[in-house]
């Protein structure tokens, strides 16, 4: 039976500009988290930030676009869909093919740029060309538009878990013959709208993010954009093959707007569902992409669910928000990236900033970086409302 896979991969995030630099990064063990110099922000100079070291005029410029009224999300968006593209190796015919799907996940938006909405509100009568770019669909509409797409398209907002659904809404849309091949992934900008969102919840730390640790303060907002290209294994060459999408599930905690339940209901959901779907059990997972965000809440309750999975042998467990804070709707997709490559190469990386055990789970993220092989890697996402999801990547078998 042919299996859905990942054949191409691209990436922005605080550690670099396209996949290499990335991952060079994760293995030399470097932070992307510091002060910000792009975002306006009156927290900038106060509050830890992991930000994309591009300015919007050099974002302009390597996307060869001259119109103000593109927001940093879109621009991100480009560089990375680009990058996967070309790493696939796809051309212009098979783009605007109807059978080429696009699916994108966004939490901010066109909300990067509200305050120069705001202001051709106040004293515009012509209306403002901001408003087209405002929304999360714009974002999707953008790239069909630079990338020639004609096929199925969809934007998902499912707060922080938004990338993991994308890839799975991708993978169901090829199984379903809706799609021959899927552009699937998730991106976020920093901005104004949701730093003072996350600080108005009290969980944005002063220090770098301490994920699992047990006087971890709180999450470090982050930005970026990664997308995967999705294609069935019998439609492709083994060598364009990264590894298989083999199991995924979505569940909801169901508990409250902002916070998992005590239980981890959602999050046990997931994880067995997927495990399930890829027909593994839990004693087969090698590596765990947790979500890891440094907050009280999450980690205590990821911690419990893990415990429940896994029992006394939990795998190899990182947080890479550690590394390049918590990128909202691009999350998962980012980190999807970063657990292939670490299938691919080999290679656990290295959580950062833990020291103390969570006083109830008494869990130790893997802290120092090492080779090993991986055959199936478990990639967690929640988000908020509730919404728990989880993907099982697997070496390709050939």
């Amino acid at each position: 039976m042919s299996a859905i896979v990942v054949t191409g991969i691209g990436v922005l995030s605080s550690l670099g500009n396209n996949v290499q630099e990335n991952i060079t990064a994760l293995k030399n063990g470097n932070t992307g988290i510091g002060k910000a110099a792009y975002v306006k922000s009156r927290y900038a100079d106060v509050l830890p930030f992991a930000e994309i070291k591009l300015s919007a005029q050099q974002l302009r410029e390597l996307n060869n676009i001259t119109d103000e009224s593109v927001t940093r999300t879109q621009h991100l968006a480009l560089l990375a869909a680009r990058e996967a593209i070309a790493n696939r190796g796809f051309d212009t015919d098979i783009l605007s093919d109807t059978s080429t799907a696009i699916i994108v996940s966004s939490t901010v938006g066109g909300m990067y740029l509200t305050d120069e909405l705001y202001h051709d509100a106040n004293r515009s009568t012509e209306g403002s060309a901001y408003l087209s770019n405002y929304d999360c669909a714009s974002v999707t509409l953008f790239l069909q538009e630079k990338l020639g797409i004609r096929g199925f398209s969809d934007t998902i907002n499912t707060a922080c878990s938004s990338g993991a659904n994308a890839i799975m809404f991708g993978s169901r849309l090829i199984q379903q013959k809706i799609a021959k091949r899927a552009i699937v992934g998730g991106v976020d900008c920093l901005s104004k709208f949701t730093i003072n969102g996350f600080n108005s919840l009290n969980i944005l730390s002063d220090e770098p993010c301490r994920p699992f640790d047990n006087n971890r303060k709180g999450l470090n907002l982050g930005e970026g954009a990664g997308f995967l290209i999705l294609e069935k294994s019998d439609d492709v060459p083994a060598e364009k093959i990264i590894a298989v999408i083999s199991g995924y599930a979505n569940s909801n905690d169901a508990f409250h707007p902002s916070a998992l339940s005590d239980e981890a209901t959602g999050p046990v959901n997931c994880m067995q569902q997927a495990l399930n779907k890829a027909n593994i059990s839990s004693k087969d997972i090698d590596y765990i992409n947790s979500h890891g965000t440094g907050t009280p809440n999450n980690d205590r309750a990821e911690g419990v669910a893990m415990q429940k999975i896994f029992g006394d042998t939990i795998p190899p467990f990182i947080s890479c928000k550690s590394f390049i804070g918590h990128t909202l709707g691009a999350a998962s997709a980012v980190e999807s990236v970063f657990t292939l490559m670490a299938i691919k190469e080999g290679v656990i990386f290295a959580s950062k900033n833990f020291s103390v055990p969570d006083e109830v789970t008494g869990l130790k993220p893997h802290t120092v970086g090492s080779k090993q092989t991986i055959k199936h890697a478990l990639l967690n996402s929640f988000g908020f409302g509730g919404n728990c999801s989880s993907i099982v990547f697997s070496a390709y078998q050939g």
